[in-house]
């Protein structure tokens, strides 16, 4: 039976809106929304394709979000400072024998260049972070793994549907996250590709450490990452009297329940505790953060 023009323009149009909202949405989620068949929703990307409004992906569709969002070049140049001294509290997390996801980001690519400049050896980093991916792969010790994926180029980065499965195959150290905002109920980040990546990398990792910095704070997004639960810790340079403020549990920032995640035993000091989540998430924990040298901040 042959669906009227009209009908099937209205479906586009509507499909395409969707895909401006939601940015990512895979192909049996369109085919549940719009009560058609699989080759139909086909169709109607590849028309969608065709006159500029999406950017296919197996599996399902990014919408602009590589031409909206800015590029990593532009990013790379704001709020130095601040990435420069969280990406040293994650250097500090580095230990020699892990597997460590490097994800997506500015904030992650400053890590990569402080593992360039004094490498923890050997190390093994996993990444859909081409930027950082191409300065660590010289690095003596440091093995470079990348996870499949397309490729973004404006982002520098690997995304969809590949990627998610290539993460699933890894068994992770420690996973170093970037986001795009984080508020009391948790963190937020600018894709459902973005964050269907990180919950892959999530599931399959030990411990997993989310690095923002102060601009970040009490700003949300159209997608939410998971709650302060859902993660380990918080690297960030914005003072704990604004984390409270926001409702942030400030626990987040004690570092001492992974700073020995997979330390091997001949380096392991006797002081050190065993990874584990912390006992407590009440304000009586708060006498012990991790102080950073002010050059830090």
């Amino acid at each position: 039976m042959k669906v009227a023009k009209h009908v099937v323009d209205a479906r586009r149009r509507r499909l395409a809106e969707m895909l401006q909202r939601h940015r990512y949405l895979g192909i049996a989620d369109l085919c549940k929304e719009f009560g058609i068949s699989e080759a139909t929703v086909r169709r109607d990307l590849v028309f969608l394709e065709k006159s500029n409004l999406i950017t296919r992906t197996y599996g399902g569709a990014l919408a602009d979000f590589n031409l909206r969002f800015p590029s990593f070049r532009t990013r790379r140049t704001a709020g130095t400072a601040g990435k420069r001294a969280i990406a040293q509290m994650a250097y500090e997390l580095l230990r020699p024998e892990s597997v460590v996801y490097l994800d997506a980001g500015t904030t992650v690519f400053a890590l990569a260049e402080a593992i360039r400049a004094a490498p923890v050896r050997p190390l093994t980093c996993v990444t859909s972070n081409l930027p950082a991916a191409d300065l660590l792969a010289e690095v003596e010790g440091v093995d470079v793994h990348l996870l499949g994926g397309q490729l973004l180029r404006r982002q520098s980065v690997l995304l969809g549907d590949d990627a998610c499965r290539s993460a699933s195959f890894w068994k992770f150290d420690l996973a170093l996250l970037g986001a795009e905002g984080m508020t009391r109920e948790g963190v937020w980040n600018s894709s459902p590709a973005v964050v269907a990546l990180q919950k892959a990398v999530i599931a399959n990792s030990k411990a997993t450490a989310v690095m923002l910095d102060r601009s970040k704070l009490g700003h949300t997004t159209s997608t939410f990452l998971g709650g302060w639960d859902s993660l380990t810790a918080l690297l960030t340079d914005t003072p704990i009297e604004d984390l409270k403020a926001e409702g942030i549990p400030t626990y987040m920032t004690k570092l001492e329940h992974i700073t020995s995640y997979n330390e091997p035993a001949s380096l392991k000091p006797k002081s050190k505790k065993p990874f584990a989540a912390p006992r407590e998430k009440s304000e009586n924990n708060e006498n012990s953060f991790l102080t950073l040298p002010t050059s830090l901040l």
